[in-house]
């Protein structure tokens, strides 16, 4: 008997050293588990001290193509009559590109249509037709657009969609001075913030190049007849995200 409780003795004592060793291992663990989640903590909030710009440029460029679309039609009672009026007109449009300086060929047929129609027994025929110029002689297409009424004067009747319009088509050599000028003007922004705040402006975190656009300096319409003006403005927004150190 005092065998059997000399073991249940050793028994007890070995299961409460045991029992020590387990609570010092848990307690262990959770020590260092909580220093790891603290430290990620630490680093996780480091790494959410970060600000977000916006940096812009803007230039002034002048268009290197003007396109002017010249829309007119003829009526008559009957198809003949309709394409001879409509002769007449092109003749008097030709004419007239020739005496402010350009070419035969300079205008193209961009499209013709014929319609019939008929109001109490009379037949009438419309044929619109659409010739189009297209120029790198900006001041001379612009000298040519002031001219327009005198195609009116010779008889030719102008619609709707008549105009000139203006395009700049060197965006592309321009492009990476802009993205480069407006990245600049974001981490000035970036500084500035870092300094009222007494950070330190890091490495780039996340980057958005805007998109490019292109408007008329002076607004949409310079006036009748011209929907545009050779003169633009070119504007592009860069979003950055810094980190703050």
């Amino acid at each position: 008997m005092k065998n059997e409780k000399g073991h249940l003795r050793e028994h007890d004592r070995l299961r409460g050293r045991s029992g020590l060793y387990a609570a010092a291992i848990i307690s262990a663990g959770l020590a260092i588990g909580g220093y790891l989640m603290g430290d990620g903590l630490v680093r996780m909030k480091q790494s959410d001290r970060a600000v977000t710009v916006r940096g812009l440029d803007e230039r002034e460029v002048t268009a290197d193509l003007a396109t002017w679309n010249i829309a007119y039609s003829a009526q008559a009672n009957d198809l003949q009559s309709a394409q001879a009026a409509m002769d007449r007109d092109t003749q008097a449009i030709s004419a007239f590109f020739k005496e402010v300086g350009f070419d035969g060929d300079a205008l193209q047929p961009t499209g013709v249509n014929v319609s019939q129609y008929s109001n109490d027994g009379v037949q009438t025929f419309t044929i619109r037709q659409r010739l189009s110029l297209r120029t790198t002689d900006i001041k001379k297409a612009q000298a040519a657009v002031k001219r327009q009424f005198d195609l009116v004067k010779r008889g030719v009747v102008l619609e709707d969609g008549s105009g000139m319009s203006y395009s700049f088509t060197k965006l592309n050599d321009i492009k990476p001075e802009m993205i480069a000028k407006a990245t600049m003007d974001a981490r000035k922004s970036a500084e500035q913030f870092a300094k009222d705040s007494g950070t330190d402006v890091g490495a780039i975190q996340s980057a958005t190049q805007g998109y490019f656009e292109v408007t008329s300096r002076d607004g949409d319409d310079g006036g009748w007849g011209v929907t545009d003006t050779p003169y633009k403005k070119v504007r592009v927004v860069t979003t950055v995200q810094y980190n703050l150190d």
